[in-house]
């Protein structure tokens, strides 16, 4: 294999994890070019700190809150890298080991037209006993290839990978415009829909494994599903005939039944009201637009993106 890696990661007030992901990144078995961080404002970011952890792969570019992009953001990143692969991260994951970037890389040649891979979400001892089992419903142990074959039978599944871990071919990316801009959320599963529309693949590497997680309450979990179902709204031609809120019903009845297995039932009232947020602000989100301007950005994570469109 003489492919070559850089990796690019967006920060916003990184903490202690995205040191750790720092040093991991350095220490990998297949070395990478750079280490490319696109950080949103410079007064909350160590770069002492940052260059100690990466060494010398590291380069650092600052842009402000107002210009932070999910989508734009990261093509900024792209665009400082000249590698045949870049693999995208998000401040907070963390490798599991110095294995990461081989995985993912021999991922690619596992078979033809493989476009982009994605790699396997860990839940740590901060995860809430839903996140846990959504780490393991979304995540399983077993890698795969999908294509757009698998439409009928995986549904949105299909379209499904996170730029939480995800490697990419560069020439792909340029031939599709790289990722979506402006964009609240999900850039990820709409540059999927497009690959696979292409004609590629996308392989779910399961050896390539981050730490992952995130202590969302219901309200917080509501606001990032608005931001989900308005992304969804943006983009009728990949969405509008798909039905997730199916994996959503899946998924609560899996973790249902495993609480009940285990013993703690007392558990399941926390449990229906985090997942009556999420389908709350996903239905918000999908009819965003017929919500005021003042309340789409009061429900969104994503307030910056509402200030670009002026509310609209």
């Amino acid at each position: 294999m003489n492919q070559t890696m850089d990796a690019i990661i967006p920060s916003y007030r990184p903490g202690e994890k995205f040191y750790q992901l720092l040093a991991m990144l350095k220490k990998q078995r297949l070395p990478l070019g750079k280490i490319i961080v696109v950080n949103t404002e410079r007064r909350f970011f160590d770069e002492e700190r940052a260059r100690e952890a990466a060494g010398e792969r590291l380069e650092l570019h600052h842009i402000e809150k107002r210009d932070f992009d999910h989508g734009g953001s990261r093509n900024l990143g792209v665009s400082f890298s000249d590698s045949e692969l870049f693999l995208m991260l998000t401040d907070d994951a963390v490798p599991r080991s110095t294995e990461l970037t081989e995985r993912l890389s021999a991922a690619f040649l596992r078979g033809e037209r493989i476009g982009a891979v994605y790699g396997r979400q860990l839940a740590t001892k901060e995860s809430s006993f839903d996140e846990s089992y959504a780490r393991r419903f979304n995540y399983p142990e077993q890698s795969f290839v999908k294509s757009i074959e698998d439409l009928p039978r995986l549904s949105i599944k299909t379209y499904f990978m996170s730029n939480v871990c995800c490697a990419y071919r560069r020439d792909l990316f340029d031939r599709l415009g790289g990722f979506p801009s402006p964009m609240i959320f999900n850039e990820d599963m709409v540059y999927a829909a497009r690959l696979l529309r292409l004609g590629y693949r996308i392989a779910y590497e399961a050896e390539a494994e981050v730490y992952h997680a995130h202590c969302y309450s219901g309200l917080q979990q509501l606001r990032r599903n608005f931001d989900l179902g308005v992304s969804q709204a943006e983009h009728p031609e990949i969405f509008s005939d798909l039905r997730p809120e199916g994996e959503g019903k899946r998924l609560i009845k899996g973790n249902l039944r495993e609480l009940l297995r285990e013993g703690r039932a007392w558990k399941i009232p926390a449990l229906l009201w985090k997942s009556g947020c999420k389908y709350l602000g996903y239905l918000l989100g999908k009819n965003y637009r017929r919500l005021p301007g003042r309340l789409r950005s009061a429900l969104s994570m994503n307030k910056g993106y509402w200030r670009r469109r002026g509310g609209k």
